[in-house]
């Protein structure tokens, strides 16, 4: 798969009168990447899609779609993103079919490709069952397939969700996932969200933002390869010193958990795992436990807008 550039953002910032909503972020997402954009409520996710989409104008900074400036030539960019914003644009007195009809036309979509194009949108979404029935009749889960359809309704390269699963049940959410997955397939999907599972279970690459600001930018698999390992736990039913413990090369500091656990924190490319058995039973520790453990999402999470936070006060 092409490794193009689909999305380039450089230097965006947005102000409301003096409240600072996006603070000068830079990013870029290739075709066939699914990103996924988290941070707390209120940290900037909303505004950073409405400007992607085209519908919030950028105090400063550059947005290219698709080879396209935002701000130079709208049209052509925005020809090339499909967005589902947080309360998707459903007219609830018409029928599915109907309603992405009307939302293929919208798009300029030529007479001849229309039906077409609803069909693919239909079937992608899995509306077959439902595309003859009112959209105000539909669940929810169905509204918010309904709103996928016509983000996508124009084969767009770059699909924008913002809060795709918000107020879904646990089934629900799993089936919009596995839709987003399937999108990921074909386009550019950034997909924004507080939840932080949504983003382990779909996302190739993720980017945390706080405060307006972006924290971290990396891929699923290098986030979870640069914090993996850092404790263990373990169990000594005869436990030496901690001072003991802290002599073990790699070792960074020693956390007692109870009177025969304990926690070890040490070096990425350090660990002192069989260094720990070996001294175990040469000096009749009674090793029965040792857990390697690895920092969920939620915690990388917590611990960069905690520092963050703490930064700020500090300053």
């Amino acid at each position: 798969m092409s490794q193009q550039t689909l999305i380039s953002v450089k230097h965006l910032s947005r102000y409301y009168g003096g409240l600072c909503a996006v603070n000068n972020i830079s990013f870029e997402v290739k075709r066939g990447q699914i990103l996924g954009f988290l941070g707390a409520n209120g940290a900037g996710k909303s505004t950073t899609m409405q400007m992607l989409a085209g519908a919030l104008a950028p105090t400063t900074g550059e947005i290219s779609i698709a080879g396209y400036d935002l701000l130079d030539s709208p049209l052509q960019a925005k020809s090339a993103v499909g967005y589902l914003p947080e309360q998707p644009p459903l007219y609830k007195d018409m029928l599915v079919e109907e309603y992405l009809t009307f939302c293929a036309r919208l798009h300029r979509i030529p007479n001849k490709q229309i039906d077409e194009a609803v069909d693919r949108a239909i079937e992608l979404c899995g509306l077959t069952e439902v595309y003859q029935r009112l959209i105000g009749n539909l669940s929810k889960g169905f509204q918010q397939r309904v709103g996928i359809a016509q983000a996508i309704i124009h084969s767009p390269a770059v699909v924008i969700l913002d809060e795709p699963t918000v107020g879904l049940d646990p089934i629900q959410m799993r089936e919009i996932r596995h839709l987003i997955t399937e999108l990921g397939q074909e386009h550019s999907v950034i997909l924004s969200t507080h939840i932080l599972p949504e983003v382990q279970a779909v996302c190739s690459h993720v980017q945390i933002i706080h405060q307006g600001q972006l924290l971290l930018s990396d891929t699923i698999e290098g986030l979870f390869s640069q914090i993996k390992g850092q404790s263990l736990q373990i169990g000594l039913r005869h436990p030496p010193t901690l001072n003991i413990l802290k002599q073990i090369d790699g070792v960074e500091e020693v956390e007692q958990l109870d009177s025969h656990r304990l926690r070890i924190w040490h070096h990425t490319e350090a660990n002192p795992a069989e260094v720990i058995v070996t001294k175990s039973v040469a000096s009749n520790w009674g090793l029965f436990e040792l857990i390697p453990e690895q920092q969920s999402l939620e915690q990388i999470f917590v611990n960069l807008t905690t520092e963050e936070d703490e930064l700020e006060e500090a300053a």
